[in-house]
């Protein structure tokens, strides 16, 4: 709530991804005070075929909220499914982001920041400095980070 009352205080819908920015979406909006939607990513296929669920009105100025941040895929897909309903994307926040630099540049290219609380690089320091992990396996988590997809076998 700081961050969003600090960076975006003309905040006015809180909107959650769906399933899992739903609770923390809930959650933030209820302490706010102000209304909450959901974001499916993508329109149902029945009833009233919505892909976000709430009342989200032309121009109203909205926040995304989701919990982790891999590519940046699903929660921008959100963030351009506001933009679609006429609204304004504010930002996407969100718990945690590994860093790729995929989702980096697929933020900007959007023109939608990304906030988050806290993130990869931070983790891992934080491992280091408690012991969980060794100084000597910081580069290799640093290497997966620059390149996941040479670590899938």
């Amino acid at each position: 709530m700081a961050l969003i009352n600090e960076l975006y205080p003309d905040a006015e819908v809180i909107a959650g991804t769906s399933t899992a920015g739903i609770p923390h979406a809930a959650w933030v909006a209820q302490k706010m005070n102000l209304p909450m939607a959901y974001i499916r990513d993508k329109a149902k296929g029945h009833g009233k075929q919505n892909q976000i669920e709430g009342r989200v009105l032309p121009d109203q100025k909205v926040v995304v909220i989701e919990d982790l941040i891999s590519t940046g895929g699903s929660s921008l897909k959100a963030a351009l499914a506001v933009r679609e309903a006429g609204a304004v994307p504010l930002a996407v926040l969100a718990i945690f982001t590994y860093q790729f630099q995929s989702a980096i540049d697929a933020f900007a290219e959007a023109g939608i920041p990304l906030q988050t609380i806290s993130n990869y690089s931070a983790l891992i320091e934080q491992a280091v400095s408690t012991g969980e992990i060794a100084q000597d396996d910081v580069a290799a988590l640093q290497s997966w980070r620059a390149n996941p997809q040479a670590y899938n076998n």
